[in-house]
């Protein structure tokens, strides 16, 4: 009894360790949001740019600081010559010296710290539309390999499904030789062609492999390729909306646009920074200091204290920041013809996108329509026929090229469509398809 107990319990064990095997722990398939999500929060790229965010958001700090008051000491009328133990006594270096300290301050007029903040915090907001116009870019990329993927998952399902129909068209030839009814080299030509297909299976295969380890490198991810696998809706739309629908989409969200409008508003703040820098700041002083008492007109009298005011007014004759207020001018006008440069490339993008997206789903439309099944029917009929001495040899391998060709194209074409929507999506600034 304790044999058979010890026998189950090591079966159960194997079954259980079988049910574990290297595919049970690979991991979910992402969806694509799942892969955006994740994307975004483990990019380095992204990371390093939201820490230049945080620069600029530094850069506020410091063009906010108040100027910092000054202190001097000054110590006039002294005697070198004068050597003593004590420099105060009589005839010393120090008896008839006078100690002045001063503190200032900088008085800065028309609200140059005020406009410091303001341009600074126009940086920042450049620097966020920047980092979005980078995230822009950078989604482009990762879902042009998430297409990949979808798409080589499609070819070696088709690739399966191809080899596993021409095997078993294979057995039956094979029956048939058997039976006398179709000649040797016959069947060599049709195991000849087999080749076609494992070359086809092996290449989806790579192709892949090479796809998802695209998609790893962009999510700075580990998994091991076997584990990771992505999941989506590999099929187009037939409905798109209008091309002018898409101009206006992207004339609202585009970041880089949105980054050359504040950049014109910055330029407006630095010119008028570089007007006020060119005012006059006066620097107000208070100083206390004292004398010797052999300086009074009263001999014998003890140190005398004094406290005094003073305004220090630099005068602007030759420097009064002209050049800085002339390149601040001209900048204005630089950075508004960078937005029309800007917009002009936003309505190039986008029409150039949305005629690429719109001859990709002419194309499509016929497939689904009426070329797939045409295809399908075709193969089944000469394989039919040729199973039965209907068709040659030469029929059949046309009628299963020429399914094979079809069947690729079209996974091709819906590839291109998924592209085509991708680089609308990055010409309009969102996704605006799905």
């Amino acid at each position: 009894m304790k044999k058979c107990l010890s026998l189950f319990a090591s079966l159960f064990l194997l079954a259980v360790v079988g049910c574990f095997s290297e595919e049970s722990f690979a991991q979910q398939a992402l969806t694509w949001r799942e892969v955006r999500a994740k994307f975004e929060a483990v990019n380095p790229t992204l990371l390093a740019a939201r820490i230049g965010i945080d620069e600029s958001r530094a850069q506020e700090i410091t063009a906010y600081l108040r100027p910092n008051p000054t202190f001097s000491l000054l110590v006039d009328q002294l005697h070198p010559n004068r050597v003593q133990l004590h420099p105060f006594n009589q005839n010393g270096a120090l008896e008839d010296s006078i100690q002045i300290a001063t503190v200032g301050y900088l008085i800065e007029r028309m609200n140059k710290r005020e406009l410091r903040l303001e341009s600074a915090q126009k940086g920042t907001a450049i620097a966020t539309s920047q980092l979005a116009d980078l995230g822009r870019s950078l989604l482009f990329t990762l879902r042009t390999a998430f297409i990949q993927i979808l798409q080589q998952k499609a070819i070696l399902a088709l690739a399966k499904e191809n080899l596993a129909y021409y095997d078993r068209v294979l057995q039956l030839s094979g029956e048939r030789f058997k039976a006398g009814d179709i000649a040797q080299i016959d069947l060599d030509r049709l195991q000849l062609q087999r080749v076609t297909f494992e070359s086809d299976l092996q290449t989806a295969e790579v192709n892949l492999r090479t796809s998802k380890i695209q998609l790893l490198t962009l999510l700075n991810e580990r998994t091991p390729v076997e584990q990771f696998d992505v999941a989506g809706p590999f099929d187009y739309s037939e409905q798109i909306a209008s091309l002018g629908e898409f101009r206006m989409a992207a004339l609202v969200t585009r970041p880089d646009l949105k980054a050359a409008v504040q950049s014109i508003d910055q330029a407006k703040v630095n010119h008028q920074l570089a007007i006020a820098n060119g005012s006059t700041d006066p620097t107000i002083g208070v100083d206390v200091g004292r004398f010797a008492s052999t300086a009074s007109p009263e001999p014998g009298t003890s140190p005398i204290s004094y406290m005094g005011l003073s305004v220090s007014i630099p005068l602007r004759i030759f420097d009064r920041n002209q050049g800085e207020k002339l390149r601040t001018q001209y900048d204005i006008t630089r950075n508004e013809r960078l937005r029309d440069v800007t917009e002009a490339l936003i309505y190039s993008d986008v029409d150039s996108a949305y005629a690429t997206l719109n001859s990709t789903l002419t194309l499509l439309q016929p497939y689904k329509a009426k070329y797939l099944q045409q295809a399908v029917t075709v193969r089944d009929i000469v394989t039919f026929s040729y199973q039965r001495g209907g068709a040659s040899l030469l029929d059949f391998l046309q009628a299963q090229n020429e399914y094979r060709n079809v069947q690729r194209s079209y996974l091709t074409l819906v590839g291109s469509y998924l592209s085509a929507a991708a680089q609308l999506n990055l010409a309009v600034g969102r996704e605006v398809i799905q």
